[in-house]
């Protein structure tokens, strides 16, 4: 395969505009941990995935493309060499050795594809997860509950539960599991994933930066903005109250929360399409590289 060479003040351009663009998230969220202040909404893709503020920092071309003059500044990266003339690339062994990883990942990217979206579960997995339990024990027991426990419990149990994401499902209290119609599971997620699901969407980041440094940064963070928009809108329709955080709740236990969550739920599932079918592409261009 034919590499193509950027020149250094070229991607040194890219890199600063990058970095630019991550410190405008992670930024503020390295302020609040070192004052010791947790948020509910803005912490969770610095938490809950694996990817360390440093790493989504970092600007990577992809493989086949050489850093002209970044032998020092990524030679000894991790999937990196350094060539003869002092430039870095990514390492065709590397790449060789993530095709377990890029064929998996490449099934159920194109089998949440190939599914139609579904826009009928309002966000209830954020409830199911609280569902039967004491304030103090919710996973943001800082925050008060919309409804207090007894109308949480109430519209659970009124409503048909039809979470499609294992990830999500897995956190449900003991209780709300049993309520949902499906039983997806960590080994069959092709089975299950749907482009309409919020999570599925936000997890494109996931897929994302488990490709780094083969694929380009740049779609790492478009994945990561599309994650960062996802999970305001799955906490707006969560049963917990952030109006003093300057989330407008979205009520999904009424006919007009349910319309105005399906509506911001599918104009992020078209958001996230284009995002998945580019992930889906770097996947076949590495296996076939």
């Amino acid at each position: 395969m034919g590499e193509r060479v950027l020149e250094e003040a070229t991607w040194r351009a890219r890199t600063a505009a990058h970095e630019a663009r991550i410190e405008a998230y992670v930024g503020p969220h390295l302020a609040r941990r070192d004052a010791g202040v947790k948020h509910p909404v803005h912490d969770f893709l610095f938490g809950y995935y694996s990817q360390r503020p440093a790493q989504l920092r970092r600007w990577h071309p992809g493989y086949g493309t050489v850093l002209a003059g970044g032998a020092a500044s990524h030679g000894g990266l991790k999937g990196y060499e350094a060539t003869d003339d002092g430039g870095a690339r990514v390492t065709d062994a590397h790449v060789t050795g993530q095709q377990v990883l890029l064929t998996t990942l490449r099934r159920l990217l194109a089998a949440t594809a190939a599914r139609p979206a579904s826009y009928g579960c309002f966000g209830l997995h954020e409830w199911a997860m609280v569902y039967r339990l004491a304030d103090d024990e919710t996973r943001h027991a800082d925050w008060p509950l919309r409804l207090g426990t007894a109308g949480t419990d109430t519209v659970v149990e009124q409503h048909r539960i039809t979470c499609t994401h294992f990830d999500a499902f897995r956190f449900f209290t003991p209780p709300a599991r049993p309520l949902n119609t499906l039983s997806p599971a960590a080994d069959d997620r092709p089975a299950f994933e749907q482009p309409g699901c919020l999570h599925a969407g936000m997890d494109l980041y996931k897929h994302a930066f488990r490709l780094s440094p083969m694929i380009c940064s740049d779609l790492v963070a478009d994945c990561f903005e599309l994650a960062w928009d996802v999970r305001q809108l799955d906490m707006r329709a969560a049963p917990y109250d952030l109006a003093d955080l300057g989330f407008e709740p979205v009520r999904i236990e009424t006919a007009d929360g349910k319309r105005e969550y399906a509506a911001a739920q599918a104009a992020l599932a078209e958001r996230g399409a284009p995002l998945r079918a580019r992930l889906v592409a770097e996947c076949d261009r590495l296996l076939a590289s």
